[in-house]
């Protein structure tokens, strides 16, 4: 039997969806918009997802105990173009905030990019924080790294709680417990060809950089400068196809890059390179979300 309910807006491929599940919960609705997500999701756990948020009435959504989200990040990203609430991207936040006006479930939890914390020198966190306290609920928040919760990547994301019940004390959990990459990545000798940089790129990479580590995850920046380390740096949807290589020389296969984010050998890869690839960028760190949620329910 589960012991909490929860609805999954814009849901990827499930990231709350598999911490959530891990501790007895039950998704009553989810939903995400693009097409290829949706269908991953559906594969791997029999719910298929409603779409446009926007489009979907109150009444059209179950009452549920948790509300997660992990709505868009690209307006606050160092990446996008940082307009938040001028982007109409950066609005989807408040159609979290009509559900929850609406359905008033004990407890959300909302994920987004770190930079969320920085942005018009904190006003914008600041505008979503007031606004969720204005709906009743006690509000706390935190940027948390992936690394720190057995992964091998550095992820960092704002993390937003928020209790119905104003006398609860909250914590955010406190770990240092970095995963390893030789638990995630796969011996070169099994991984196809495709994923190999061509000897050009390779060769240009070592004759720039030397690594400390091995293995390791090369990363190039936007001004090509090599780095490297014994984890990886963030997954990124859209980043150009060598921004990351296995000790400099592949590319990360779909499954390496779900095991970064915490999925389980278990999830079903549906889709192609390039759309897992995207999703697995955009998912939400299933480590975190665990440790949270063990601290919510302690």
């Amino acid at each position: 039997m589960a012991t909490f309910t929860y609805i999954d807006l814009f849901a990827g491929i499930g990231g709350f969806h598999q911490a959530a599940d891990a501790l007895g919960g039950k998704c009553i609705f989810a939903s995400e918009l693009d097409a290829e997500a949706k269908r991953a999701y559906f594969v791997n756990y029999g719910l298929m997802p409603d779409g446009d948020i926007t489009k979907i009435a109150n009444d059209e959504i179950p009452d549920h105990d948790v509300l997660f989200a992990g709505f868009p990040c690209q307006p606050f990203s160092i990446i996008g173009n940082r307009l938040g609430f001028d982007d109409i991207r950066g609005t989807l936040f408040f159609e979290i905030a009509r559900v929850l006006e609406a359905k008033k479930p004990r407890l959300f939890i909302l994920e987004n990019v770190k930079q969320l914390s920085r942005h018009n020198m904190g006003k914008t966190l600041q505008t979503i924080l007031h606004t969720l306290e204005k709906l009743g609920y006690r509000v706390y928040w935190d940027v948390l790294n992936a690394l720190d919760f057995g992964l091998p990547q550095k992820r960092e994301r704002t993390i937003i709680v928020g209790f119905l019940d104003n006398s609860v004390d909250f914590l955010f959990p406190i770990n240092k417990i970095t995963g390893k990459l030789e638990d995630i990545l796969e011996a070169d000798e099994c991984v196809d060809e495709k994923y190999f940089a061509s000897e050009r790129i390779i060769e240009k990479r070592l004759a720039k950089h030397t690594s400390d580590y091995f293995p390791s995850i090369w990363h190039e920046n936007k001004s090509g400068n090599i780095s490297s380390y014994p984890y990886s740096c963030a997954l990124r949807a859209g980043a150009s196809y060598n921004y990351l290589l296995v000790n400099g020389r592949r590319r990360l296969t779909p499954r390496e890059m779900l095991r970064l984010q915490g999925f389980p050998d278990t999830f079903q890869i549906v889709c192609n390179d390039g759309q897992t690839r995207k999703q697995a960028g955009n998912a939400v760190p299933v480590n975190v979300i665990k440790a949270v949620l063990n601290e919510v329910f302690l």
